[in-house]
């Protein structure tokens, strides 16, 4: 999630939370940032993915600090579960899944909807795509 727009980056969906499975949207959303003239940060959790030497050195290698909140505090990470919180509200609870791919495909489409439709009061009523573009073509 970038934090100044809330739009989602990159995003995996999986049944077991391995060290190539936290890598692959890592990657992707490292490869697609521009170059910055300021620090990109990632925040996550203390989990052993966050931890492992291969995460660690992906971060290196683009030159992103690593930020990973302390035992029993997630405010780092209080933007992403603020998220999830959405996401579960809003797809899993009160629904009757019959697939781990009908779990995949409704969360894909709903984090689509979250980043292009699903307005934020704190944007400004704009959803986080919609935020970006007008806030970057005013300074471009």
């Amino acid at each position: 999630m970038d934090l100044y727009s809330g739009e989602i980056l990159s995003f995996n969906i999986g049944l077991h939370p391995t060290v190539k499975f936290a890598l692959a949207p890592l990657h992707e959303a490292l490869e697609a940032l521009p170059e910055l003239p300021y620090r990109t940060t990632v925040h996550s959790d203390q989990g052993f993915q966050y931890q492992h030497r291969s995460w660690v050195k992906e971060l290196k290698d683009h030159h992103v600090f690593q930020s990973m909140s302390r035992k029993a505090t997630c405010l780092d990470n209080a933007a992403m579960e603020s998220f999830f919180h959405l996401l579960k509200c809003e797809t899993v609870h009160l629904h009757d899944y019959q697939s781990f791919e009908e779990v995949a495909q409704v969360a894909s489409k709903w984090i689509s909807y979250y980043n292009n439709y699903r307005i934020k009061q704190k944007l400004g009523g704009l959803s986080p795509v919609q935020y970006r573009f007008q806030t970057t073509e005013q300074v471009a």
